[in-house]
């Protein structure tokens, strides 16, 4: 059901997506749609939160695999993971971006921001040649640069050539910022 609510939000867009036309691409009845999405603001939800979920595990894992290396090497692998993940599928992640304004997303928002903040302060505090003495900040501020630079590329619909410019200057930005913000002690 979640790939046939894909493929109607790609195709349709959410102002046009019902459940019903997602029924039918996904080869079941209205009546079992309704048995797990009783409407579709419960879809986009659930898809949105799967989506998420799927998000912060990709850029968990990263970050672990992270812990010790340099702050060059941790930007690196964070801005990769989560532009990768973004453009895996970009007509999903564009259509995503536009359902949200169907949904309360707040919840979902702050679930992700804390996994994701979590993953990326204990992977920064591990750094083998950087301490920062507000951890926090910096690390919402690297994730706020990196995350709103990702959907602004997706808001502008830049071809591939001109996303993978800005990617490399969002690790150029990074590294700077980090190098900046790192304790002098």
């Amino acid at each position: 059901m979640f790939e046939a609510t894909i493929q109607v939000l790609v195709t349709d867009g959410p102002h046009r997506l019902t459940t019903t036309r997602v029924a039918e691409r996904a080869g079941v009845s209205v009546g079992t749609m309704y048995q797990y999405f009783p409407h579709k603001q419960a879809l986009f939800y659930a898809l949105n939160e799967r989506y998420l979920d799927v998000l912060a595990d990709k850029v968990e894992m990263a970050c672990f695999a992270q812990h010790g290396a340099s702050i060059r090497q941790m930007v690196e692998a964070l801005v990769t993971t989560y532009w990768t993940a973004k453009t895996e599928r970009p007509a999903v992640t564009r259509a995503l971006y536009r359902s949200v304004v169907e949904i309360d997303n707040e919840a979902l928002i702050a679930a992700f921001a804390s996994r994701v903040d979590a993953a990326t302060a204990a992977m920064l505090a591990t750094a083998s040649d950087a301490s920062f003495d507000d951890l926090p900040t910096v690390t919402l501020t690297l994730l706020a640069t990196v995350f709103g630079t990702v959907r602004n590329v997706f808001e502008r619909s830049l071809d591939p050539h001109e996303e993978r410019a800005i990617e490399g200057q969002v690790v150029m930005m990074c590294n700077a910022y980090l190098e900046a913000a790192r304790s002098r002690s």
